[in-house]
């Protein structure tokens, strides 16, 4: 990375932004980013941006309203320094769940959240894992979506855990979750659940053979934790052994950390996409770093080259 290249962070993970900067070897930039006194967010770019290819490092995470207005304010601020190319670099994509309209009535505010990033001053977007893959398509400026899944596969090849099955937790995330037994070379399993809320699931069904197996449950983000506990102890059930899940983004929200540490479940793997601190932090949780796959597809957007083998 050259001088023409800057990262910037807001408060949603400046921890992250850190060790980016350091894989890149560089400094971050200088930005600050507080509240006036009735809470309106302040920013004012401490650096001479002008021509610059500016990555603003934000995940728009709890508080998801907070994080997604210092994104939108620092890309504005960024755009009126002259900033060559403003790149929204959002490991996690609040508000991905409303994705389409499930219900009459209801807005699809991953759309309207697209239309945020790109009024106000996004060239490119980059994230990790998206919840609905479609979000792709609602941006008419360029996306790069990574996968963590290598991260995971890097972490579990080393434990050598035998016997091993992954499962996905719903029909929906059979996707990703092949893409997992794939590398493992392993088979695949489905838990089969009817939603009952928007937070609890009831489990039906196992399609597939885990008894007497090592399962890795895989997913994209685990919010309260009540549909991968109670995947869990059907799992348990139904004659697993040790039970690990594997999850990018750890809201972990509510209850969360409570339903993790009274489950079945041996260990939860997360990414550091968001930050994992104070009363989020337990013994069964284990944060992994995306760091340095995030500063790769940086310094390749930046010199201009493919990202694309970072998909795989």
């Amino acid at each position: 990375m050259n001088r023409t290249a800057t990262i910037i962070t807001g408060n949603a993970n400046p921890k992250l932004a850190k060790e980016i900067c350091q894989y890149l070897d560089m400094s971050l930039g200088g930005v600050v980013v507080d509240t006036f006194s009735e809470g309106e967010i302040r920013v004012k770019i401490d650096e001479n941006v002008r021509g610059k290819d500016v990555f603003i490092v934000q995940p728009t995470c709890p508080p998801v309203n907070n994080n997604l207005m210092e994104l939108l304010i620092l890309m504005d601020a960024l755009r009126r320094a002259s900033a060559k190319r403003i790149t929204a670099v959002l490991p996690y994509f609040g508000y991905a769940r409303q994705d389409r309209k499930d219900q009459p009535r209801v807005p699809i505010t991953a759309k309207l959240v697209a239309n945020l990033l790109t009024t106000a001053g996004a060239s490119r977007i980059l994230t990790v894992d998206l919840h609905a893959g479609q979000i792709q398509g609602f941006f008419d400026i360029p996306m790069d979506h990574l996968y963590a899944v290598n991260v995971f596969v890097s972490y579990f090849s080393k434990m050598k855990i035998k016997d091993l099955v992954v499962v996905s937790p719903d029909v929906g995330g059979i996707k990703m979750a092949r893409g997992y037994a794939k590398r493992f070379e392993v088979p695949l399993a489905i838990v089969d659940k009817r939603r009952i809320s928007g937070e609890d699931i009831e489990v039906m069904n196992i399609l597939g053979d885990i008894k007497g197996k090592n399962v890795i449950i895989v997913d994209d983000l685990i919010a309260t934790g009540s549909s991968l506990v109670e995947a869990a102890a059907a799992l348990k059930k139904s004659g697993a052994k040790d039970i690990y899940a594997a999850i990018t983004h750890p809201v972990l929200s509510g209850p969360a950390v409570k339903n993790i540490a009274g489950s079945s479940i041996k260990k939860l793997f997360v990414t550091n996409t968001i930050p994992v601190e104070g009363a989020k932090k337990h013994d069964k949780i284990k944060v992994l770093s995306i760091a340095p796959l995030l500063a790769e597809a940086i310094k390749r957007i930046h010199r201009e080259e493919s990202v694309s083998c970072l998909f795989d």
